[in-house]
């Protein structure tokens, strides 16, 4: 999604006995933009599962927040639920807001939640220059990795046009 300032809001009951939810984002921001991602996921009966994975690619000053709530109600017990919201930050002007959360009423549960906010590593650049590939290439790599564990849960169709988008939206020749 494009655009100066995006909100995203998701709420998710997970109902039936032996349901599951699986949440994958992905956002990209540049410029200037500013995106808002809100996400409840709420547990309402025993014996689910979730999994939310948030990722966000960030350049120039753009501003991205993630608040995350997973909601376990006292009756659903033997509930598993995961979150996590990883950012990889392209520049030192951009900025990341991260606030996962569990409210949990059930006392035999599986629940964890995290958040990181990283640049691409000296290191990382360093592993792949010395492979004879350029700096900027190498950025280009990481970026698209980074984002690879949410883009292989796509369609080859769906994974080919976020791909290009990143591409475009980065300036990455690939």
């Amino acid at each position: 999604v494009s655009g100066n300032i995006v909100r995203n809001n998701l709420v998710i009951d997970v109902n039936g006995e032996y349901a599951e939810n699986h949440m994958n984002g992905l956002y990209l921001l540049h410029g200037q933009d500013h995106c808002d991602n809100r996400t409840l996921v709420r547990h309402n009966e025993p014996n689910t599962n979730s999994n939310e994975l948030y990722k966000g690619i960030l350049a120039d000053h753009a501003t991205g927040v993630f608040n995350g709530k997973i909601f376990v109600a006292q009756k659903a017990q033997k509930t598993n639920a995961f979150q996590s919201n990883r950012n990889l930050l392209l520049s030192n002007d951009a900025n990341i807001y991260t606030k996962p959360q569990l409210e949990i009423f059930a006392d035999d549960v599986k629940c964890s939640h995290g958040a990181t906010s990283s640049q691409i590593e000296d290191s990382e650049l360093f592993y792949l220059q010395a492979r004879g590939i350029g700096k900027e290439m190498s950025r280009s790599l990481l970026t698209l990795a980074f984002a690879g564990e949410v883009l292989d849960k796509l369609s080859d169709r769906n994974k080919q046009f976020v791909e290009d988008k990143i591409f475009t939206t980065l300036g990455i020749n690939i």
